[in-house]
């Protein structure tokens, strides 16, 4: 993995992959790492040039306790990327955090540097209120939210596994509750994780609304979600694409909040005929 070094003097670790007119960054999920990403950049870097990351404070190497773990510093982390590759036709393709890391950034650095944008099932705002019942489950509201932090604070890991099971993906609730093989793996990779960053950075995603950006956003954008996202609903869906000028919804069946993970091969279709378009 190659080494920026951002302004505030923060190692960020990416892989830079294949060549080509146009550039696909990645933007991985909350907890997650450069890792959710290679199986499709590896197929991809065969005719686009592929940025991966591991956003600041996730990833398997040392991080400082220290961490500015806030989504604009991310946004900036990203600006930085970008600019020390060179990077005039960016293609951002974001999953949960790494959609609102991308929101974030069109707010704080605009679109200059942007050819197109794929969101991959998620929320502008996360917690709900009176106003917005399309945030996580379509309740987790500012009061939850403080509880769920609690939960992070005391056990980090099954903390995140309740985050998963108790949503609106029965499979996912059966699987917890069956101690599955995919949940122990789960709960043995969060253990390892450092758990006070994510927690400061979970706070940082959930105080943030973005749905004064998205009418903003003006460059094709390509949204994909699970039909059985534990998260977000039908309507969120419907909102988000009409709220997008220019947008194209595709609802993976059967699939959760990594449809990309369910439809493998269909999310590298689905991607190269947009990039083609463009």
């Amino acid at each position: 993995m190659e080494t920026l070094q951002t302004s505030d003097n923060t190692n960020i670790h990416y892989i830079s992959l294949g060549s080509g007119d146009i550039t696909l960054v990645f933007l991985h999920g909350w907890t997650a790492s450069v890792r959710e990403w290679l199986p499709f950049a590896s197929e991809l870097a065969e005719n686009h040039r592929v940025i991966c990351w591991d956003a600041r404070g996730h990833g398997d190497h040392l991080h400082d306790e220290k961490t500015n773990m806030t989504l604009p510093r991310m946004a900036d982390d990203l600006d930085e990327l970008l600019c020390q590759l060179d990077v005039h036709d960016a293609i951002l393709i974001g999953h949960s955090m790494g959609a609102l890391t991308a929101w974030e950034y069109i707010r704080r650095h605009g679109q200059n540097r942007l050819n197109g944008l794929c969101i991959v099932d998620q929320s502008p705002k996360l917690v709900t209120d009176e106003e917005w019942q399309y945030g996580v489950y379509g309740s987790l509201n500012e009061t939850k939210n403080n509880h769920l932090i609690e939960r992070f604070n005391t056990d980090f890991a099954e903390g995140v596994l309740e985050l998963i099971a108790f949503g609106n993906n029965r499979r996912s609730r059966e699987n917890y509750d069956n101690n599955s093989r995919g949940f122990q793996h789960m709960r043995e990779h969060l253990q390892k994780l450092p758990a006070n960053l994510l927690t400061q950075c979970w706070i940082s995603i959930t105080q943030q609304d973005y749905r004064e950006v998205l009418p903003k956003i003006n460059c094709p954008t390509l949204l994909i979600y699970g039909d059985e996202s534990q998260f977000y609903s039908r309507d969120l869906q419907k909102w988000v694409t009409n709220t997008i000028l220019d947008s194209e919804l595709l609802i993976y069946p059967e699939s959760d909040h990594s449809p990309h993970l369910w439809h493998k091969e269909r999310f590298i279709y689905d991607l190269n005929r947009f990039i083609d378009a463009l």
